[in-house]
């Protein structure tokens, strides 16, 4: 009951961040509701990928997999929402973000450039390339999760900008 509950709260976590990141694009207003499924069906996917015992995915792989359903439903919702499927993707992608990664990359380069020990700076240098490396994959794995569908339909996906 408790994983549900924590499912139900990330998703609708996300969909209130997600019409936040919609609002900046000033997208038609039918077009807010859309973005807030998405984000929080795509966030809630990617929680049960990584927390879920029979799943047990790591956060890149997750990462990917959460941004193709998102690519999925953007382009699905498209035709409905009248507007192109970018407006719904990018809001709906900007939840999963990973600031902590790139907010301990920073932390662990600062920290790598304020030690002189070599066993001190070792540790901050692995930190760096850990969160960092970790930080870059997630986000390229979003990028291409996230545009697969918009190539594989392109049809539907091109049909609103006509």
């Amino acid at each position: 009951m408790e994983m549900l509950l924590n499912i139900f709260q990330d998703g609708f976590f996300a969909a209130i961040a997600a019409i936040g990141f919609a609002s900046i694009s000033n997208p038609p207003k039918s077009a807010y509701l859309y973005c807030a499924f998405i984000a929080a069906v795509g966030h809630s996917m990617r929680y049960i990928l990584m927390n879920n015992p029979f799943f047990d995915t790591h956060i890149i792989v997750a990462s990917t997999i959460a941004a193709f359903v998102i690519g999925l439903l953007a382009v699905w919702v498209s035709p409905k929402a009248k507007c192109p499927a970018e407006t719904c993707l990018f809001p709906a992608l900007l939840p999963m973000i990973p600031g902590m990664y790139a907010y301990r990359t920073v932390g662990a380069l600062i920290l790598c450039l304020n030690h002189t020990a070599e066993e001190a700076f070792s540790h901050y240098f692995y930190l760096l390339n850990f969160n960092g490396f970790t930080c870059v994959f997630i986000i390229m794995g979003m990028v291409i999760g996230a545009t697969i569908p918009i190539f594989i339909f392109k049809k539907t996906s091109f049909q609103a900008t006509r």
